[in-house]
């Protein structure tokens, strides 16, 4: 439980790209804010003077090689009643940004945690990608070395969600190559560059094609959207049906919600299943 009264930690979503993405609340939050934790604090001073905010409190730098060290002053600051707002260079922060160790350490202690929600890279590439949307999963950064890279591939081959990931741009065509490697050269993906910004682009294709593509080099922020995997064949053989069924009924469904559960499993027509499981009763006697 959270200490009753006690200023919440404000974590506070920046434009990926334009200025004018900027909700009222982020205004308002960094213009209130007693402190701001900036993951660059001249990319803060940036938006800032975009949005016309007067920046009242102090800043403090805070990324990824002093966050460590620099939490333990941010906690005090929130005991004493300080308002403290987390802005990262775009994006959500502790999203592959900044600001977890924080959260968790304002959690242990009891203290609030609030968001002012803004752009995010993740949900703006799904929303663009055509790639399926009702189930995906978000893997951050690829590993930089090839063999851990194409370790942490082979555990998506099997996964059916969508999955958004980050890369930077002159580890792409390297990482593309690996994943149509590993996960194989039908699999689909969208490469999002510069989202939001002037020169945004969006490139669909299988993962050959769009490794061959980012040969010739890339720049800008790039946001990946890879697809899941197909659905595994299904055995609707007899004697497999068979089996679907014993297995089922051995876990204490009757042999009516056996029948169907396999049926709705397996695509094949309920009567079809029936007829495998008595032939296989009347080949038993």
């Amino acid at each position: 439980m959270h200490q009753t009264g006690a200023v919440p930690l404000v974590l506070a979503g920046a434009p990926i790209g334009r200025a004018d993405d900027a909700s009222p609340r982020l205004v308002a939050a960094l213009a209130s804010a007693d402190v701001v934790a900036a993951e660059d604090t001249r990319r803060l001073q940036r938006l800032c003077a975009d949005l016309g905010v007067v920046l009242s409190g102090r800043v403090v730098s805070y990324f990824d090689g002093n966050e460590a060290q620099r939490t333990a002053s941010l906690l005090e600051a929130l005991h004493a009643g300080e308002r403290v707002v987390v802005v990262t260079d775009a994006g959500m922060p502790t999203v592959s940004d900044p600001g977890y160790r924080l959260v968790v350490a304002a959690v242990e202690q009891g203290l609030p945690v609030t968001c002012v929600p803004g752009p995010s890279a993740v949900t703006t590439a799904l929303a663009v990608s055509g790639l399926p949307t009702d189930r995906f999963c978000f893997e951050g950064f690829l590993p930089r070395k090839p063999g851990e890279r194409r370790a942490r591939l082979a555990g998506l081959q099997a996964e059916r969600r969508t999955c958004v990931l980050f890369e930077a741009p002159h580890r792409l065509a390297d990482a593309l190559a690996d994943m149509a490697a590993v996960l194989g050269p039908e699999r689909r993906a969208v490469v999002c560059r510069e989202l939001t910004k002037t020169y945004e682009e969006v490139v669909r294709g299988t993962l050959p094609e769009l490794a061959d593509w980012a040969a010739a080099g890339v720049r800008g922020e790039v946001t990946l959207v890879l697809e899941g995997a197909a659905e595994p064949a299904v055995d609707s053989t007899p004697s497999e049906l068979v089996r679907l069924v014993g297995v089922r009924e051995a876990a204490g469904l009757t042999r009516k919600e056996a029948l169907a559960a396999v049926a709705a499993e397996t695509g094949v027509p309920r009567s079809t299943v029936y007829d495998a499981v008595v032939a296989a009763k009347h080949a038993a006697r």
